[in-house]
């Protein structure tokens, strides 16, 4: 993949209505779809088709970037063997709506791969294997996504990524994160702990049933290391080894997360990230009765649990089989219980 999209250094300026139509090329177009939850909005995703018929990854940008601009491309992309998904977040150059931090931003990404399994099935192997790769601010969303859609991935990739949204914003020396997190999430995290939870992936850890694989600068200034070291050992104490593995690059990370990195470093990232997709090429499947974390909402593919504020913090105990949610929390103001038809 293309790390550079991950280094936060180009801010695309925001596009207007009358520019927001669908482009195509033979094998990259830029295409606007609707938000399942919020209809009204106009959600983009540039999509790079493949040489031939391929399992879908699907990515999203860095904290302050948005999707790069449509390219006319008559040949196939570097990573030919993915149809690749990137996903521009509500509220930035290309998409309606406002920013909220691994709130329903990351159900706009599932809304970005079930548009993309019905209009380019041509492209795809298999359209029940997708996988996810992100870094730095996408890196978070990685962390967050696989908890909120524990059955959607059947791998991911985190690089660089925030784990601790309240921790990331104490961190944040110069304040060039803490103005957005005051607005996208709504306030700081003294005011309401259990907003920046909701947001985390560190929160949603026991959700997690897509295998995943790690790589963090051990010298990263602006998501600090401190990020993945918190995340591994909750993995030790859950007993998680197997399902996530972690790459820590010696003397890697400046103010750009892949500084002072070599090729060789490089190289291996790449290549672990690989094997985590080839090696877990299935569907997942959640257990038939079991327990999940919600964070302001979980959406499974047997089920959903919506909380009434996306700040919220709740867990379900469910039994398939006899039909039974039980969800519990403190000041939980109220939910939704969905059951899907999986035959739909």
């Amino acid at each position: 993949m293309n790390y550079e999209k991950y280094e936060d250094r180009v801010r695309v300026q925001k596009r207007s209505d009358e520019q927001r139509v669908n482009q195509h090329s033979p094998y990259c177009d830029l295409i606007y779809y609707p938000s399942s939850i919020h209809p009204e909005l106009s959600l983009a995703m540039r999509i790079l088709k493949p040489r031939k018929p391929s399992p879908i990854c699907v990515t999203t940008h860095g904290w302050h970037m948005s999707i790069p601009a449509f390219t006319y491309m008559d040949t196939p992309h570097q990573e030919g063997d993915y149809l690749i998904i990137e996903v521009d977040m509500r509220g930035r150059a290309f998409s309606d709506g406002e920013p909220d931090c691994n709130g329903w931003e990351l159900l706009d990404v599932i809304d970005a791969v079930h548009y993309v399994r019905k209009h380019y099935a041509d492209c795809i192997i298999n359209p029940e294997v997708t996988y996810f790769e992100g870094g730095s601010g996408g890196g978070g969303n990685a962390y967050a996504i696989i908890g909120k859609f524990p059955d959607f991935f059947s791998a991911a990739t985190a690089m660089c990524g925030i784990t601790d949204y309240g921790m990331w914003y104490e961190q944040d020396e110069i304040g060039e994160f803490r103005d957005e997190l005051d607005v996208w999430i709504g306030f700081p995290p003294q005011t309401n702990v259990e907003a920046y939870q909701s947001r985390s992936g560190l929160a949603l850890l026991g959700n997690v049933l897509t295998p995943l694989f790690i790589a963090h600068g051990e010298s990263d200034i602006r998501v600090p290391v401190q990020h993945a070291h918190l995340y591994m050992q909750r993995v030790m104490d859950l007993g998680q080894q197997e399902r996530v593995s972690y790459l820590e690059l010696e003397g890697v990370g400046t103010r750009e997360h892949w500084g002072n990195a070599t090729e060789e470093q490089m190289r291996q990232m790449r290549e672990l990230s690989e094997q985590n997709r080839r090696k877990y090429n299935v569907p997942i499947e959640i257990p038939a009765t079991g327990v999940f974390t919600v964070a302001g909402y979980l959406i499974t593919k047997e089920f959903s649990v919506i909380l009434n504020s996306l700040d919220k913090v709740a867990q379900v105990i469910y039994d398939l089989q006899k039909n039974e949610f039980k969800v519990t929390g403190e000041q939980i103001e109220g939910y939704t219980i969905v059951r899907h038809n999986r035959t739909s």
